[in-house]
């Protein structure tokens, strides 16, 4: 209010030095001063209503007051052009936001994946952007065998550059022929692919698994991908997946570990990004445990249904307000 009251007292100490000798100096202290109350957002009503109190409080002559007006021209000037960069940055944030809109619907028809049919499993999937663009990625590859494969990664970053080191994780899937199915094959050669085409400061982790209908199996390799967990049905319990490997991108000549588990009837792989696990509510970062606890009281849903209402109760801890992109997979054998 002090500082306020000071750029207010400036105003009148320009205007009556210039209406004492015309100065041009006096004309150049107004174009200056237009700049500290735009800074301080004093209004050009306010300044108008300032002026003519001036006027009124000194009793200016005509001739004066017809003078004033070249002080408050120059200090209007400042508003004038103030206004037009306004104008000019927000046609320019109109057209980014157009853009953007467009490569956010670009980006949902290069990723679209379809969620398959597969006997004798139940799959569960929601994928949310924190913003437009999505710095997770998802797919399914159902093979003439029914094995199912999937994949899950995410981008350490977001926007429009993690948005497009998606695509090409995606172009990379596409290339690979039919009879790769190994995890670990896959890993390896996705890594090279990141490791030539994506820009060094781009950090990206994937896991990728593939489930054999026939023994049950599911077998997956990690790229330091945030572990997922593995649940055992008849004992109730969770247990961490193994998630040990190097980041893709960082050196093409890695080698990637596969691991598995059994699936009985019941038993649950459950695949997530660290939009998931690292959670910020009020009180700080929700633990694994949480999350555990959370699946299980939705244990006797579909898996649909336990990963929508993960998602719902999650974000209602997060005021509604996602802070990065959230993905969440369950895969359960349900014969």
């Amino acid at each position: 209010m002090g500082f306020r009251k000071t750029l207010e007292d400036k105003y009148r100490d320009i205007l009556s030095k210039y209406l004492e000798d015309k100065n041009e100096q006096a004309l150049y202290q107004g174009q200056k001063l237009s700049r500290k109350l735009i800074e301080h957002h004093i209004g050009p009503e306010e300044i108008i209503s300032l002026h003519k109190s001036v006027i009124v409080e000194n009793g200016y002559r005509e001739d004066n007051i017809l003078h004033s007006f070249d002080i408050l021209l120059e200090v209007m000037m400042g508003y004038g052009l103030a206004y037009r960069e306004h104008q000019s940055l927000r046609s320019e944030q109109l057209a980014l936001k157009s853009e953007i809109e467009v490569a956010a619907k670009m980006q949902q028809t290069l990723l679209r994946t379809v969620k398959p049919q597969i006997d004798g499993l139940d799959i569960g999937v929601i994928s949310v952007p924190a913003r437009q663009m999505n710095g997770d990625y998802y797919h399914f590859i159902k093979d003439e065998h029914q094995c199912l494969g999937v994949a899950i990664a995410d981008v350490i970053g977001k926007g429009i550059p993690a948005a497009l080191s998606m695509s090409m994780i995606k172009y990379g899937m596409d290339s690979f022929p039919e009879g790769q199915k190994s995890p670990k094959d896959i890993l390896e050669s996705l890594n090279r692919v990141v490791e030539q085409n994506v820009d060094p400061s781009m950090f990206i982790t994937m896991c990728y698994g593939v489930y054999d209908p026939k023994s049950h199996y599911f077998t997956y390799a990690s790229a330091g991908h945030e572990p997922g967990f593995f649940y055992m049905s008849t004992q109730q319990k969770f247990q961490d997946l193994e998630a040990k490997g190097l980041l893709l991108g960082i050196d093409k000549r890695t080698k990637y570990k596969e691991f598995g588990h059994q699936l009985e009837v019941g038993d649950m792989v459950i695949l997530l990004s660290d939009g998931v696990s690292e959670c910020r509510t009020q009180e700080g970062f929700i633990e694994r445990e949480d999350l555990m606890a959370m699946i299980y009281d939705y244990i006797h849903m579909s898996a649909q249904e336990i990963v929508t209402n993960i998602y719902k109760d999650l974000e209602r801890l997060q005021d509604f307000e996602l802070r990065d992109d959230f993905t969440l997979i369950i895969l359960r054998r349900v014969d």
